[in-house]
């Protein structure tokens, strides 16, 4: 079953395969809020400075239009890459740099549904939650929850790797490498979006 991707402008779209979602979960983590300020669109964040992520296999994931409009940033170096549609600055997903790692986490607000459908199809989003210190409100967590998470995201994951599985596109070539070449911001910036400040991108 497939559910159908679309940034808020409509250029960049997909879709992905549900049968290859592993879970659904929000992270609370200061390089996501960090994310969702450097791109400066609302609604990515929930009140309590949460995102809500769906961790699927790389190769769930296809990109049926707009893909010149991808582009990718990162907040150091060797972090994450993060892709986000350049056109209307939607947030994409999340990946490794390292190919070898077979996930990603798909930014909710990507999926073409509504919050009902995207309910029924992957549970409620706080069902796991993640990284609750950097959340600007209080969160219920569950560390079983949390654990139980973990091994439906990274079961699938060490399996992959065991097997010699790599990313590939939408996000990376045939070799490994990132299709975007991604636009590492300074320590400052990174700092200063933790923060809640303004940066221009």
């Amino acid at each position: 079953m497939l559910m159908p991707l679309q940034c808020r402008c409509g250029q960049v779209k997909g879709e992905l395969e549900l049968e290859r979602v592993h879970a659904r979960a929000t992270c609370y983590c200061r390089d996501c809020q960090a994310f969702a300020r450097f791109l400066g669109q609302p609604g990515v964040l929930d009140a309590r400075g949460g995102t809500d992520i769906v961790a699927a296999a790389p190769d769930a994931v296809r990109i049926t239009a707009g893909a010149g409009n991808v582009a990718c940033m990162s907040m150091g170096p060797k972090g994450l890459l993060r892709w986000y549609a350049a056109c209307c600055r939607t947030p994409l997903a999340n990946t490794s740099r390292d190919p070898k790692l077979f996930y990603t986490g798909l930014v909710a607000t990507w999926l073409d549904a509504t919050p009902a459908a995207v309910d029924a199809a992957l549970g409620p989003r706080d069902r796991i939650v993640a990284n609750t210190a950097s959340a600007t409100a209080p969160v219920a967590s569950s560390p079983l929850r949390l654990l139980s998470g973990g091994l439906r995201i990274f079961g699938p994951v060490i399996a992959a790797r065991l097997r010699g599985k790599r990313a590939g596109a939408p996000f990376f070539d045939g070799q490994g490498r990132p299709l975007r070449e991604p636009d590492v911001i300074s320590r400052e910036q990174r700092q200063a979006l933790q923060r809640g400040d303004r940066v221009d991108a």
